[in-house]
């Protein structure tokens, strides 16, 4: 049970990270040129945040899990970054990219019974 709630953070941690750099990116229009005002974007060290602790969480589920089984339950970040675009970004997404998504989460659920 630990594995999977681990799997599950490093899941989310990653998506959170993307979605802050997301976030980063969009603010950083509205800001001068050079890099300086950049590096104060608070949604930069987010995702920076995030994205570490995702990793340290994602090397505690490689002690747990073989890589072979770990790496593609990693594919639910496809799944999570999709719904936030769709959801938070109001991106349009197309009937393919939907039946992409349908397919990862068939493939984490096959793949889920080793976890």
């Amino acid at each position: 049970m630990i594995t999977l709630l681990l799997l599950v953070s490093a899941c989310l941690l990653t998506c959170m990270g993307q979605v802050s750099q997301k976030f980063a990116v969009e603010r950083w229009r509205d800001q001068p040129d050079g890099w300086a005002p950049k590096l104060r974007e608070p949604w930069l060290w987010s995702a920076l945040m995030c994205l570490g602790l995702g990793l340290l969480v994602w090397l505690l589920v490689l002690q747990r899990l073989e890589v072979g089984v770990a790496y593609p339950m990693l594919s639910l970040n496809f799944v999570l970054v999709t719904l936030m675009a769709r959801f938070v970004f109001d991106e349009q997404i197309d009937g393919r990219h939907w039946l992409g998504v349908a397919l990862v989460i068939g493939g984490v659920v096959l793949l889920g019974r080793h976890v």
